[in-house]
């Protein structure tokens, strides 16, 4: 699969939600939970046990493969529908532009939209402490629509909504998923230092808003002006060295 801008963007904007203030500082509570041990046990200076590190580490890599999979069946739904209603495309696509961009103007602090502020839940009955439960409660999540995570989402499933093929549209939330669960795993791999750079750099947190305001409003301009194949085309001309595989 040679470079797509749609494919890096997703990447980006799959990192960025999982920086943004209402995931990062979720995590630790998370690590917690699914570790089985007390928020007190994980700031402390003593090394996390090792049983309790190993599961830690299992239960971070099924909640991913869990929130993953959701958003590869989100994608290939998006690029089914996309498909049935290809002949009104353009008009869809202006819409979606819109969309995206008053979601862009929330994250920028121009307009706030009180339904972003809304979180749905969903229980799971497994203990999240074994694999299974674990990738469980990574369904469950991948069906919460978080503020931050939502209006990113759209805009990756409105893009995946344009592709031509359905495993391109699986391929596309694919990566926003791995760019948004894989610093999860690493936080669970290294779960203090996270802890400690987190506490550091805390006050940051706002500008990831403002950061996804911007990528949000790009996307809108890039859907309503047809350019993202157009940029496709261009780096591959005059940047051959991204045309490498992702």
């Amino acid at each position: 699969m040679l470079f797509d801008p749609t494919f890096g963007g997703a990447l980006f904007a799959g990192l960025l939600s999982f920086l943004s203030p209402c995931i990062l500082p979720m995590v630790p509570f998370y690590l917690c939970y699914m570790a089985g041990i007390s928020m007190a046990e994980l700031r402390s200076d003593q090394t996390i046990a090792p049983g309790a590190q190993k599961r830690l580490i299992l239960s971070a890599i099924a909640f991913a493969f869990g929130v993953t999979s959701i958003f590869m069946l989100l994608g290939m739904g998006a690029t089914a529908l996309g498909q049935v209603f290809r002949q009104w495309l353009e008009p869809l696509s202006w819409v979606a532009a819109a969309i995206l961009f008053v979601f862009g103007l929330h994250f920028l602090g121009i307009l706030r939209i009180p339904f972003l502020y809304r979180e749905a839940r969903i229980e799971a009955k497994v203990e999240p402490t074994t694999v299974v439960g674990a990738y469980i409660m990574g369904l469950a999540f991948g069906f919460g629509w978080t503020p931050c995570v939502g209006p990113a989402l759209a805009a990756i499933l409105m893009v995946a909504s344009s592709l031509d093929s359905i495993w391109r549209g699986a391929m596309l939330l694919f990566v926003y998923g791995a760019g948004m669960t894989a610093p999860f795993v690493l936080a669970a791999v290294f779960a203090k230092p996270f802890l400690a750079w987190m506490n550091r750099n805390r006050k940051y947190l706002g500008y990831v808003e403002k950061v996804m305001g911007v990528m949000l409003i790009l996307f809108a301009v890039l859907i309503a002006t047809g350019s993202v194949n157009a940029i496709a085309d261009f780096m591959i001309r005059h940047m051959p060295w991204t045309t490498k595989f992702i």
